[in-house]
């Protein structure tokens, strides 16, 4: 599949001001490099721990932020050069599901104002735009009628169902998926879970699916990409990640995730990383998760940055020793739990 929208060096960052002047006195670092690429048609999950920038690099595909640096190409366009009409035919192509439903939908408005709203600014007219907000409605599993009716009438997950028919009324291609679920009782994030992934076939629709839960994840995506403070450790197929992960933090990351059978859930080897995440105003030198590895090694780690690399055909890390860590971890976890009380790596 070739790719539909693809990122290279991308960085991101944001000032801290303080003092009645607003003076930058530093910088949050929220995106460092990445490189990333969505095949047209794939679900594209990306994961890691809150604040690792995962938000943050999904708005940026869609040009919600503006980089620092770094380039976005959608459909062999340049994403960065586009202005006046080419830049608002290319946001019809490029649309985003929120986090929060109810923060997302503006209360004075109906919903069928609030789904319509981007049909206007296209210049859709207004016979044939209410008759793509009740098609929209269906198509998430409400009635046309729910149109007059206002954000604080429905559930969370009908708002939820709202916002992705907001997202879906211009026809996107590619939609950014951000933590849709998290705001959201465990009772209904199956539903919607289901019903993303039904349009994503029925449509055709290329999503990226930014979440921190695993087993989501693995529910819905096709290949998966994990950050750790603001760079991507790991990416591949989610077969490749979640039976073979090749960076320390996605096996600290895997381990710590629940499982619903107790037999397993007890045999299973726990991993327990040491220290705190860092500051992103601060990362550490070199690799950014060495402070917290149990293999890291004084020669290399604190002062380079390990490349994100092939490791196996379409599986790549970002670890200077990822091939000693796979081949050999049984032989190298007594010492570093001794020296650093982490539990052995599965």
């Amino acid at each position: 599949m070739s790719a539909l929208i693809e990122a290279r060096h991308l960085v991101k960052t944001f000032p801290i001001r303080s003092g009645s002047l607003g003076r930058a006195h530093g910088h949050v670092h929220a995106v460092t490099d990445v490189d990333l690429d969505v095949s047209a048609g794939e679900v594209m999950g990306l994961v890691g721990e809150s604040g690792c920038g995962k938000t943050t690099l999904g708005r940026l595909l869609l040009r919600l932020l503006e980089p620092d640096s770094g380039t976005i190409t959608f459909d062999g366009q340049d994403l960065l050069a586009a202005s006046g009409p080419q830049l608002r035919r290319l946001r019809a192509q490029m649309q985003i599901v929120f986090q929060d439903p109810f923060a997302s939908l503006d209360p004075r408005a109906t919903i069928g104002d609030s789904i319509a709203e981007g049909l206007r600014v296209q210049g859709v007219p207004g016979k044939e735009r209410v008759g793509r907000v009740d098609e929209v409605l269906e198509l998430v599993g409400l009635e046309p009628y729910h149109a007059r009716r206002y954000p604080h009438q429905f559930s969370g997950g009908q708002r939820q169902r709202i916002g992705i028919a907001r997202a879906l009324a211009v026809q996107p291609r590619l939609l950014v998926a951000d933590e849709p679920v998290s705001a959201l009782d465990v009772s209904i994030q199956s539903q919607i879970l289901n019903l993303l992934r039904d349009l994503q076939r029925r449509l055709n629709l290329t999503v990226l699916f930014v979440a921190h839960n695993l087993a989501v994840v693995e529910h819905l995506c096709d290949r998966v990409a994990v950050m750790y403070l603001g760079r991507i450790v790991e990416l591949g197929t989610r077969d490749d990640v979640f039976s073979r992960p090749l960076h320390p933090y996605t096996r600290a990351l895997l381990a710590a995730a629940p499982v619903p059978d107790p037999t397993i859930a007890a045999n299973r080897t726990r991993i327990v990383l040491t220290g705190d995440i860092p500051s992103p105003a601060a990362p550490p030198s070199g690799c950014a998760f060495h402070t917290r590895c149990p293999f890291a090694r004084a020669e290399r780690c604190p002062d380079e940055v390990p490349l994100l690399r092939e490791l196996e055909t379409g599986h790549r890390v970002a670890c200077h020793w990822a091939e000693e860590i796979v081949a050999d971890a049984a032989a190298r976890v007594p010492a570093a739990r001794s020296e650093s009380g982490v539990h052995p790596l599965s």
